[in-house]
């Protein structure tokens, strides 16, 4: 596999850089023998990563100052006067009811500006640590992480329709994360592998995150105990005195909207919060089912909800990392379907976006969302229609960016990787125009002069492997040269990339006896009770 994203540092050797800016004239055998060095390291497998991306253009704002001040006011209110049921947790009523709100049965009303001076606590930004250093990732601030689908259970590709995901498709998908330069966390339920029990997948999840990847990774949420789980495994890879003083995961804590928190999500971001481990405050929305039709409504909406989560994080420690997420869709009026790519969920993007800013907390929205069934000409345009708000937008956590299909319901192989190598063009969309000397290229502009052409010159010839983005799906070549290799269209490229992708994997080092323990640790607690689905 090859990318060629500006930036990507390589682990496999150097270019042959002695011989850039000569003349072709001038080189020679060495120069013939150069390019031949290059084209067999470009051939090799190799595991090439990428930083995440720190942006360097301004962000797209949609709200003016008086529009964000209707929001949040609006906010207030629905805290304040309606109030946020918490489900199910005692001891979530007694916390709220310490800090000052009014709790009447599960019903807390939040007075103006408490959640906002709650919040205050939590950091701007932070560091997700991963266990190779080299692959942590900042959230927040000018960051954007990209990070693959979340929670499908089902798959598609890799010479099979769509069928019910296994542990296998699971740890499928962790490689061709860890191998694609454009994602910089490995994620979480990249598939939910049905073919494990419930009680007990999760031990089998985070292992292959932990194994099989060194990024970043996410954590269960889908029972407290299970969240546990995974902070006990973190301590084992990473060592309990970091894990007590470093935040090592990040999970993901859905709102049941309209206005409710329940008591599975709480248990879950209360033993998160208390390890200082992060957590993603999502209201999960279908606006027009479980919020108001327009996107004012649907930004106060998710605006009240999230502060309410996160709020309730800083109750449980102070300087808990979290984040504020925001997952909106538009549904069709006439099915009640969830559609994607549609503007009034862009426009909810950019809003939150800003909301988060001033609030002075890290962002999450966004990724290559679509509704279509299979990766074609529907989900390229829903999720460009979703992954360029989401960049413009100033998204600094970004999940489902690569590999969703079906409004969430499919992990496609085929579309991760076509996602991932739309994921890499965004990184130069995102640092801007390059004003360095080599960017200005005066020395090229004055070399040719009028008439001539730029092929030749000393900078093309420095510059060219890097020049452009090259994409590792798209086929530029003659309509002869298709036609000749089969007529292949881009989701066949995709699916024999992410093929060849799976066979040159190469897992990342790990010390033995780290991997003994979290072996033994999975064996003794899938030991302790028997398998069950619920």
């Amino acid at each position: 596999m090859t990318d060629d994203i500006d930036g990507l540092i390589d682990t496999t050797g150097a270019t042959d850089a002695a011989t850039a800016g000569e003349p072709r004239e001038r080189r020679g055998r060495g120069a013939a023998s150069g390019r031949e060095a290059r084209r067999a390291a470009r051939s090799r497998p190799k595991t090439a990563y990428a930083p995440y991306i720190l942006r360097r253009v301004p962000t797209f704002d949609v709200l003016s100052e008086e529009g964000l001040q209707i929001i949040e006011a609006n906010a207030e209110t629905i805290l304040e006067e309606i109030g946020i049921d918490f489900r199910d947790d005692a001891e979530a009523l007694d916390l709220w009811r310490e800090a000052g709100a009014d709790v009447q049965g599960e019903r807390v009303h939040i007075p103006r500006g408490l959640a906002r001076k709650l919040i205050a606590t939590a950091p701007a930004e932070f560091t997700q640590h991963a266990r190779n250093p080299e692959r942590s990732v900042q959230i927040g601030g000018k960051a954007t992480v990209f990070a693959p689908v979340y929670g499908p259970p089902f798959v598609r590709g890799l010479d099979g329709g769509r069928r019910y995901a296994t542990i296998e498709d699971f740890r499928n998908f962790v490689k061709l994360a860890y191998q694609s330069p454009a994602l910089h966390h490995s994620g979480g339920t990249v598939c939910e592998p049905v073919d494990l029990p419930v009680n007990k997948r999760h031990l089998d999840m985070n292992y292959a995150h932990m194994r099989y990847s060194d990024k970043p990774f996410m954590g269960s949420v889908t029972h407290p105990l299970r969240a546990l789980d995974t902070i006990e495994m973190a301590k084992i890879l990473f060592g309990a005195e970091f894990v007590e003083h470093n935040t090592v995961i990040t999970s993901l804590i859905n709102a049941n909207s309209p206005m409710v928190w329940d008591s599975t999500m709480l248990g879950a971001l209360k033993n998160y919060a208390r390890a200082n481990q992060a957590t993603i405050v999502t209201p999960f929305i279908l606006a027009g089912a479980m919020s108001p039709v327009t996107v004012a409504g649907t930004l106060a909406q998710t605006l009240a909800e999230s502060m309410a989560g996160m709020a309730f994080a800083q109750l449980c420690r102070p300087g808990a990392p979290v984040i504020f997420g925001s997952f909106a869709s538009s549904i069709s009026m006439q099915s009640g379907a969830p559609t994607f790519g549609t503007p009034e969920p862009a426009l909810v993007l950019y809003g939150c976006a800003q909301l988060a800013r001033r609030l002075g907390v890290p962002f999450r929205s966004g990724g290559s969302l679509c509704g279509s069934k299979t990766a074609d000409a529907q989900a390229a345009f829903e999720s460009a229609n979703t992954l360029l708000p989401t960049v413009l937008g100033g998204v600094n956590f970004v999940l489902h960016a690569a590999g969703w299909l079906e409004g969430g319901l499919v992990s496609s192989y085929e579309k991760f990787v076509m996602d991932a190598d739309q994921l890499g063009m965004m990184r130069t969309m995102l640092e801007g125009i390059d004003l360095s000397e080599n960017g200005q290229a005066m020395d090229a502009i004055r070399e040719v002069g009028p008439g001539a052409h730029f092929l030749g010159c000393a900078h093309t010839q420095a510059n060219f492997e890097t020049a452009f983005y090259r994409s590792s799906i798209a086929d530029n070549n003659t309509y002869e040269q298709w036609l000749a290799e089969g007529e292949r269209d881009a989701n066949t490229r995709a699916g024999a990339l992410a093929k060849k992708m799976l066979d040159e994997y190469e897992a990342p080092a790990i010390d033995p006896a780290v991997d003994e323990a979290l072996v033994a640790f999975i064996a003794k607690k899938k030991a302790e009770f028997p398998d069950s689905n619920i």
